[in-house]
């Protein structure tokens, strides 16, 4: 099923704030204003640059496939994303946070939301917050989506002809490099990197992001200084990437204070098995060295290192899936839900929903965002008078962007979690070419917002995995009525 649902509305769902302050309120006084630069393009564009970067990146360079390890680092990702205020919300990006095994304590992230977490920084970093810090950054960078606003400013050129070109200098260093290869333009993209001033603003965004997930953004000050001190000939990349816009830890500190988070999350004691795990896997090399095995005919990506690599690895096809454990780990969306999902399945936020799905199944096949097996819930941005009105508005957004997608029946009543809620069955032809089967079901919550569960499998699979989908579904409760 086409990736619809990082996002089909353009509101973020109202229980996004509530679960901001279920993680950990945020009594905010004097909040900084932060507002996206002008921008030319569209945010489908932004997708789509960002859609053929990442593409180079894993052609070029190794993913670290450690799953606690992806996982620690999705969990972090996934409490930001739901963090982004609604004014910066984009339904059409869909956000994917994977580990290269790279030494250089550097990240970069792509417009539309992939994002690259050097295991370089992973392991330099003190505590979760530190790591929350970096990220928040980068994902202040795509939400503000700065890539394409500084392109706006600098080139008459129409994106698609210079994409890496623009990515490129957006990158700056080894990883613009790694992007920029091979383009047949001339035109200087040391320019087109990020300058002070959109730097300062992913700075006072990503700290209120960190405020609103319940992480101290006085630990991305941490961070950035600890980076900065190691300054001289051998100081960390992103340092060059990132140029620091002046007094960069005092402001944020400062912003801290206004924004006075209290519990703060610093650790889940997650970290130091992290660590360890990456420690005991073969050195890493730099991403320079990386880059040079790729310009000498021997590019080091489409591998994986300790495991399998989640997020935005291309698909799989029929047949082709692990086969789902029969352990199962609990998932929470504080404030909205939580589900009982099989443990070797992964998780991937969008803005508004949460995608379940094993390895191989959620990715890139023949050029799109695709979903091939597994189960999505969320909330659709929808309010309407009775849930039947809510779902058929729902079903046509589905159909808008799946053009295949065909309804077995009309909606039949059934429960969700005890509430009223409807159930229709489709058929699809997903974009790897296969027959598939999706089963939706919604219900109505308390302040209106349209809560909805999909389970999507090949449908000479269906029946397969049926029984995972029942388990799933009858797990789910609602917890932000």
């Amino acid at each position: 099923m086409r990736d619809h649902l990082a996002g089909i509305t353009h509101r973020l769902f109202a229980a996004l704030t509530l679960v901001t302050l279920c993680l950990a309120p945020a009594v905010v006084t004097a909040q900084t204003r932060v507002t996206a630069p002008p921008n030319k393009y569209t945010p489908q564009q932004d997708v789509q640059l960002g859609n053929e970067a990442a593409a180079q990146v894993r052609q070029k360079m190794p993913l670290v496939g450690d799953q606690q390890v992806q996982t620690y680092v999705s969990e972090i990702g996934r409490r930001l994303v739901a963090a982004i205020p609604p004014e910066f919300q984009h339904p059409e990006f869909h956000y994917t946070f994977q580990v290269v095994d790279a030494k250089d304590e550097n990240a970069f992230a792509l417009p539309g939301g992939s994002m690259f977490i050097c295991r370089g920084m992973v392991e330099g970093v003190k505590n979760d917050g530190e790591l929350a810090g970096v990220l928040a950054h980068e994902l202040s960078h795509v939400s503000l989506r700065h890539g394409t606003a500084q392109a706006t400013r600098a080139t008459p050129y129409e994106i698609g002809a210079i994409a890496g070109q623009i990515l490129g200098g957006i990158l700056g260093g080894t990883a613009g490099q790694v992007i920029s290869t091979g383009s047949q333009f001339g035109i200087s993209t040391a320019f087109l990197r990020f300058s002070r001033e959109y730097e300062k603003q992913a700075d006072l965004l990503g700290s209120h992001i960190m405020a609103r997930a319940g992480y101290d953004p006085r630990d991305m000050a941490a961070v950035f200084q600890m980076l900065e001190q190691q300054g001289g000939p051998g100081a960390p990349e992103w340092l060059s990437d990132h140029p620091n816009p002046g007094n960069r830890v005092a402001y944020i500190t400062a912003e801290a204070k206004n924004l006075q988070v209290t519990n703060a999350l610093h650790s889940t004691g997650e970290l130091p098995t992290v660590q360890t795990d990456l420690r005991s896997l073969p050195p890493a090399q730099t991403m320079a060295q990386l880059e040079k095995d790729a310009q000498n005919g021997n590019p080091q990506g489409n591998r994986t290192i300790g495991g399998n690599a989640g997020g935005s690895q291309p698909v799989g096809t029929t047949g082709s899936f692990p086969a789902t454990s029969t352990s199962y780990r609990t998932y929470n969306q504080p404030g909205v839900f939580r589900v009982n999902v099989p443990d070797n399945w992964q998780a991937v936020s969008g803005n508004n929903s949460v995608r379940f799905s094993p390895e191989g199944a959620s990715g890139q096949a023949n050029g799109q965002q695709a979903f091939l097996l597994g189960v999505e819930v969320g909330l659709a941005g929808l309010q309407a008078a009775d849930l039947q009105s809510a779902s058929q508005q729902f079903v046509q957004q589905l159909t808008a962007v799946n053009p295949n997608l065909r309804p077995q029946s009309d909606f039949q009543s059934t429960t969700l979690d005890g509430r009223q809620a409807l159930r229709m069955a489709f058929n699809n032809t997903n974009d790897a070419g296969q027959p598939e089967t999706v089963v939706l079901q919604t219900t109505l919550l308390d302040d209106g917002n349209l809560f909805y569960a999909l389970d999507v499998a090949p449908s000479n699979q269906f029946a397969t995995y049926q029984p995972v989908f029942r388990r799933v579904g009858g797990s789910i409760r609602l917890t932000g009525r």
